[in-house]
C-alpha cells in the first residue's frame, strides 16, 4: 500500500489511492442518482448543488488503515445547509453498516438488522471515555481539559477513530471526546449518535458539525459534567 503525505513538511496527513478512489465513486454514484444535490469530501473538495449536501470522507482513520488496523469507516452525511439529517458509517472489511436519521438509529452486520440505543449512564465514576489518541489534544487548555475529564472515568481506551463513536451508539461507550475534526469526521455521526437517543456538541456545548472539538455522550447529566471538566483550568 502506497502511502502519501499530503501535509506540509514536519506534519503527517496520510492519504492512499483507497481514499481517493473510494470518494470517487461515491461521488460518480451519488452525482448519477442525484446531480442536483452538492458534493463535499475531504479528498476533492466542494462541488456546490441546490442546498442539499453530501458529505464524504471515504476513510475515516487513514492512519489506521495503512497499518492494517480494523477501526475505520467510510463516513456519508446528507447536510441540509444548517445541519446533517442522514448519516451512514460503513466498515466494509468487517461489513458492519451504521445509520442514523437523528430520529432513530440501525446497524447491520451481515444482513442482520439491529436497533442502536445508547446506555444510561450519568455517573462519570462509571463511565467508559473513548478517544482517538492523547497526542491530538494540544499542549495547555485542551489536553489539561482531557486529563481532567479521562481522570474521573472508569475507563479510558484509545484508538478508534469514528470507531468509538458508533461504539457509543451501540452502548458499549459513554462518552467520545476529539480535537481538530473537520466537518466530514462528524457530520455523519451526529444524526447516528441523536437517532441512538445520544448527544453531540461542541466542547463550549454549541453546534459540532462544522467540526472542532467535540464530545458525543449517551447520558445527558454525564455530558454536561463532561463539559465542565473538559473546559475546567488546572
Amino acid at each position: 500500500m502506497q502511502v502519501r503525505n499530503k501535509a506540509g513538511e514536519g506534519a503527517f496527513d496520510p492519504v492512499t489511492e483507497a481514499d481517493r478512489a473510494c470518494e470517487r465513486a461515491l461521488r460518480a454514484a451519488i452525482s448519477a442518482a442525484w446531480p442536483e444535490h452538492g458534493l463535499y469530501g475531504e479528498e476533492f473538495g466542494h462541488q456546490p448543488g441546490n442546498g442539499l449536501t453530501w458529505v464524504i470522507d471515504p476513510i475515516d482513520g487513514t492512519r489506521g488503515f495503512a497499518a492494517g488496523m480494523l477501526h475505520w469507516g467510510l463516513l456519508l452525511a446528507l447536510f441540509d445547509g444548517q445541519r446533517p439529517i442522514i448519516g451512514v458509517l460503513r466498515q466494509p472489511f468487517v461489513d458492519e453498516t451504521f445509520w442514523g436519521d437523528g430520529e432513530q438509529a440501525g446497524y447491520e452486520r451481515a444482513g442482520q438488522p439491529e436497533p442502536l440505543a445508547v446506555r444510561a449512564c450519568a455517573d462519570l465514576s462509571s463511565a467508559t471515555l473513548a478517544t482517538t489518541s492523547p497526542d491530538l489534544f494540544k499542549p495547555g487548555a485542551e489536553a489539561a481539559g482531557f486529563a481532567a475529564l479521562s481522570a474521573q472515568v472508569r475507563m479510558t481506551r484509545y484508538g478508534g477513530d469514528c470507531y468509538h463513536f458508533a461504539s457509543l451508539a451501540m452502548g458499549h461507550v459513554d462518552l467520545a471526546v476529539e480535537t481538530g475534526l473537520k466537518p466530514y469526521d462528524i457530520q455523519a455521526l451526529i444524526p447516528l449518535i441523536e437517532g441512538a437517543g445520544g448527544q453531540v456538541t461542541a466542547w463550549d456545548g454549541g453546534d459540532a458539525a462544522m467540526g472542532g472539538n467535540v464530545l458525543a455522550s449517551g447520558d445527558p447529566a454525564l455530558h454536561e459534567r463532561a463539559l465542565e471538566l473538559l473546559n475546567s483550568r488546572p
